[in-house]
């Protein structure tokens, strides 16, 4: 047998080629193989469900403990312990890791994890028992559950099956599957933990927060289950759309202007006490930027930044990289891989060309952090352009969001003496150098130039 994930072989100890590992003491010889025997129904009455069960997950979870497992065996069968203090610690470490239906499932709801001691009580006792901490599961309706459960997830929802299902036998229901037992064979973890989560599937606000025939769900089977009219709920094309049953047909349309939904934007907000990056840190990486641009060959360049969870500081690192006029090649410093360090942002040059994000940036940025391009750094002033990408879905932002942008103040006076106003009134005569040839008509290139003495 070889492990999933890397391939090697399992050591399986000393064990006989014959050697059982469902077999009971009974039914095994001195040698550590079954006793043909021992099959004789007056030797060793036929064993319950139950052992099977418990000795069929034991079996799965020694698949990933076999190094141990096999020479432990063979040590018994071959070299059976002589003192009986370390018989009996050997037989007291055998019980000290409880099976997977004796462990219990765990409450699992906004950051609050909990034991569930009583696996007897329904799914909507437990709600019930939950509510005065959580009050947004006060209301069955609105609740549903998900079971997590090693690789299988199950879903209980609907109010009728909440109050109906206890934990316990869900629980009893998933281990005694041939699908779970098929995953925890192939798994790493052995030993999983039964999470039991309630979600609450729908949150009315405003007007319809009264009605019992609205309600927004997290896909089309929970909706068609709900029997609601009017259903709201996203779609894989990233829209979000309204569903309406009616007796003769079921009406389906983009959402526009949904009360129920909440205002969210695009963008990018820090986590709690990371600042701005400093205007200082930022000016030292143009300068570096300019250098490979007016001397070293008009040719990109790349820095990362990263956020130091003990200093409490930005931290710039130059990978070692390759380097062209439109192309960097570079490897990530293993130095910032530990943990202290968060790679907070990638940040390369386009020498003199503008500041843009090309298809090889789409391609290469794919890791959920910031981007940010610099170009015309041929210039006094040069270009910046700043993105977030999330999981390779790209949106820009304002660079202020992100880079510390200090303020110099100016004298009051300077402000005293200018005095603004929509257009100049007197501004008869077009200066054709100044006719925009756009459509915009607030565009200042569509205003007539004042030759008294103003200009635009």
């Amino acid at each position: 047998m070889s492990d999933i994930n890397n391939n090697s072989p399992i050591n399986s100890g000393n064990a006989p080629a014959d050697f059982d590992p469902f077999a009971t003491d009974a039914e095994l010889a001195d040698d550590g193989t079954k006793d043909t025997a021992a099959d004789a129904p007056t030797q060793q009455p036929a064993r319950t469900e139950v052992q099977a069960q418990k000795q069929t997950q034991e079996a799965a979870i020694s698949d990933g403990d076999s190094d141990d497992a096999g020479s432990a065996d063979a040590d018994e069968s071959d070299n059976p312990p002589t003192d009986a203090t370390d018989a009996a610690k050997t037989k007291e470490a055998g019980k000290a890791k409880p099976s997977l239906n004796e462990k219990p499932p765990v409450f699992d709801f906004a950051g609050a994890l909990e034991d569930i001691e009583d696996t007897s009580q329904t799914f909507d006792e437990l709600r019930i028992a939950k509510a005065a901490d959580f009050p947004e599961l006060e209301d069955g309706k609105r609740v549903s559950w998900t079971i997590e459960y090693g690789k299988i997830t199950k879903t209980v929802t609907g109010e009728k099956d909440a109050k109906g299902m206890t934990i316990g036998k869900m629980k009893s229901d998933i281990e005694t599957s041939k699908e779970f037992l098929d995953a925890l064979k192939k798994a790493r973890d052995k030993n999983p933990v039964c999470k039991v989560k309630p979600r609450v599937t729908a949150q009315s606000k405003g007007t319809a927060s009264a009605s019992g025939y609205k309600g927004i769900f997290t896909d089309i089977n929970e909706a068609d289950a709900s029997g609601k009219v009017i259903s709201i709920l996203p779609a894989r094309d990233g829209k979000v759309y309204e569903m309406r049953n009616t007796p003769i047909g079921k009406f389906t349309t983009p959402v526009v202007g949904c009360e129920l939904l909440s205002d969210v934007k695009a963008g990018f907000i820090p986590a709690l006490g990371i600042p701005r990056i400093p205007m200082d840190l930022t000016m030292r990486i143009i300068t570096f930027f300019r250098y490979f641009t007016n001397k070293g060959g008009d040719n990109e360049v790349l820095v990362n930044i990263y956020w130091d969870k003990v200093g409490k500081a930005f931290v710039v690192d130059t990978p070692e990289q390759i380097v062209s006029k439109i192309s960097v090649q570079s490897n990530e410093n293993p130095d910032y891989l530990d943990e202290r360090y968060i790679h907070f942002m990638d940040m390369h040059s386009h020498n003199s060309m503008r500041a843009f994000f090309s298809p090889v940036d789409d391609k290469d940025e794919k890791a959920t952090r910031l981007y940010t391009v610099i170009g015309r750094l041929d210039k006094y002033f040069p270009e910046i352009k700043t993105r977030i990408s999330n999981g390779g879905k790209f949106h820009e932002i304002d660079p202020a969001e992100v880079f510390e942008y200090i303020a110099r103040p100016f004298p009051p006076e300077w402000k005293e003496k200018v005095i603004t106003r929509a257009a100049h009134e007197d501004a008869d005569i077009i200066d054709n150098d100044y006719d925009c040839k756009g459509n915009d008509e607030d565009c200042l290139c569509n205003l007539k130039k004042n030759r008294v003495g103003g200009r635009l």
